[in-house]
């Protein structure tokens, strides 16, 4: 026997779709630890991001994990995705994290700083207007051109260009967004980098490229 189940738990029924302003819209079940965060942006649940920046309007749907990267403006960040997993000293004897966590164990009254310097100088700089899908790993150091789009479940071992599609494990390059003069016009344009004002102004151009860039594209 089935049930018709139409909404589960019942506080759903009242519930409006969460509503962006300039302050950030943090779910209470995530962690941002010394980050900067945009306005419009929102956090989705059982996130974190630690050592980062996140530029305006950006997004991370949900049990998404992000430490030192700079991540853009506009930027749609599906659940589940990576962004710069911690490396482990491969060169050591041993690559268990005792070695830099080593105050945790007691084998010191400190941690291992130099080590953790080390991860930060292999920061990710993710640019704007990028789609990263579903489950996602970006590898520390690696840089995402602006308007690129990062398939669901792909691992990104190497620098995507900007307006191309990368997707499989290792990530490759599936195809261009776009003609090469039109990805050209859209970086000159730099409409992410509009006011609010402008983006109102002009938000129905957004919708049809061609219109876009024959308004808005260097003459």
């Amino acid at each position: 026997m089935l049930y018709q189940i139409d909404v589960f738990p019942e506080t759903l029924r009242s519930r409006q779709p969460t509503r962006l302003s300039e302050r950030p819209t943090i779910h209470p079940t995530s962690i941002v630890y010394a980050s900067q965060i945009g306005g419009w942006t929102e956090i989705g649940a059982h996130s974190t991001i630690v050592e980062s920046s996140f530029d305006d309007y950006s997004y991370a749907a949900g049990d998404v994990s992000i430490i030192y990267t700079q991540v853009g403006k506009f930027c749609s960040i599906a659940s589940h995705v990576r962004i710069n997993p911690g490396n482990h000293p491969m060169e050591r004897v041993t690559q268990h994290h005792m070695t830099y966590r080593r105050a945790q164990y007691g084998f010191a009254d400190t941690d291992d700083e130099a080590f953790f310097d080390w991860r930060r100088s292999a920061a990710c700089v993710v640019g704007h207007d990028v789609w990263i899908g579903h489950g996602a790993v970006i590898m520390p150091g690696v840089r995402i051109g602006t308007g690129a789009v990062v398939g669901a479940g792909a691992v990104v071992t190497k620098d995507v260009d900007p307006y191309t599609i990368v997707v499989g494990v290792p990530a490759r390059l599936l195809r261009m967004r776009f003609a090469p003069e039109i990805s050209a016009q859209l970086l000159a344009i730099a409409w992410w980098e509009w006011d609010r004002q402008m983006l109102e102004e002009r938000f129905e151009d957004l919708r049809d490229i061609n219109t876009f860039i024959e308004k808005y594209g260097p003459s």
